[in-house]
């Protein structure tokens, strides 16, 4: 992210226009990753406090350095250790001279909101909803360049691995090794805990990796990303080994068309659910469409899913800098599944898919 705080206070102001209009003098977030989002500030177990003309960062010991290095122009209190973050935060709003406070209705438990209660019995609490998460829809290109790093880590990672398979090598050991890999190219996480399906376990969209090995199988499911400082990749592809079966090929041939419809109609205006029902209907025309059990797709950015959500009965309207996953997939009980997922930009006159890894079969070999 840019280093100047002008990045970031554009965002802050926008904002505090949203919390005035939630008829509230001040915002409580308490989501990491939404106060990483208006700061810079890469830790956790901090709050932020946003009004219209004042930010204060409620943090403590621990991350005073790190704070001072990573925002030095937002205001910081440093809570002592025998205080809690709940109660440092209402301390700070109640010095703010706040009677009405706003807070993120998905985040706050129900006792951190009892506590707020006690302890501030005279401020007006207001849950409010994706306030932060409406600001985070659309991507700007400093975010559009960190995904697509995210997204070049994970394509390199994945050459590295697809080399390396070996007949004995099993599903918790080929995880771990794709972690080390991504890693390795330069992320400091993956994005999320690497999925790897052997043959039949294919079949399960988020199989837990155990220990069935390449052996005998036909095919291997992978499903992984990267994280970068702050911005994600996810990314699905299924090897095979050099001897495609008719079943396969018609699985893969229906996925792959049904990936292919969706992004054609990606463009702004297009309503989410008609992207979805796009890929449903390229698999119904294939009479495989009874075994794709999951939304088409999501938002991608600081969290691996977020806003949008692409999924039947959803009307929201796609907007330039929507960074989206396309992964239909068809999971068949008994026999195994493929998945092939891309993570695709929104542009001003369609879109833009950011991975570039192969797609078909033949190029997705493996002899192992």
């Amino acid at each position: 992210m840019g280093t100047d705080f002008a990045y970031f206070q554009r965002r802050l102001d926008r904002l505090a226009a949203q919390t005035e209009a939630q008829g509230v003098e001040g915002f409580l977030i308490t989501h990491p990753v939404n106060v990483s989002y208006l700061t810079g500030f890469s830790g956790d177990s901090s709050y932020l406090l946003v009004g219209r003309d004042r930010i204060l960062l409620v943090s403590d010991g621990r991350f005073t350095q790190q704070l001072q290095e990573e925002c030095p122009q937002v205001p910081v209190h440093i809570r002592p250790p025998s205080v809690r973050i709940t109660d440092a935060a209402v301390e700070c709003f109640n010095k703010l001279g706040w009677r009405s406070v706003g807070f993120e209705a998905a985040r706050v438990s129900v006792e951190e909101y009892e506590r707020l209660r006690e302890l501030a019995p005279s401020v007006s609490c207001k849950p409010c909803r994706n306030l932060v998460e409406t600001l985070r829809l659309c991507k700007d290109d400093e975010e559009i360049s960190q995904i697509r790093q995210a997204i070049e880590i994970a394509e390199r990672a994945f050459e590295r691995f697809r080399a390396s398979l070996r007949p004995l090598d099993f599903e918790k050991g080929l995880s771990d090794r794709m972690e080390t890999l991504v890693r390795a190219e330069g992320a400091i996480s993956t994005a999320f805990p690497t999925i790897v399906a052997v043959g039949d376990r294919a079949a399960l969209p988020h199989c837990p990796p155990g220990g069935k090995t390449l052996q005998g199988a036909e095919l291997v499911l992978v499903d992984w990303g990267a994280c970068g400082r702050f911005y994600r990749s996810d990314l699905t592809r299924v090897l095979t080994n050099r001897t495609i079966s008719p079943q396969l090929r018609k699985v893969w041939s229906a996925v792959l068309n049904a990936q292919q419809r969706a992004i054609a109609v990606l463009r702004p205006g297009v309503e989410a659910q008609a992207v979805d029902a796009a890929a449903r209907a390229a698999l119904a025309e294939a009479g495989l469409d009874s075994y794709f059990t999951h939304a088409l797709g999501h938002g991608i950015g600081m969290e691996v899913h977020e806003a949008p959500r692409l999924g039947a009965g959803i009307a929201t309207a796609l907007q330039p800098g929507m960074v989206v996953t396309i992964e239909p997939g068809v999971y068949i009980p008994g026999w195994g599944g493929v998945r092939i997922e891309d993570d695709v930009l929104i542009t001003e006159d369609g879109c833009e898919v950011l991975s570039k890894l192969p797609r078909s079969p033949e190029e997705l070999m493996v002899a192992w």
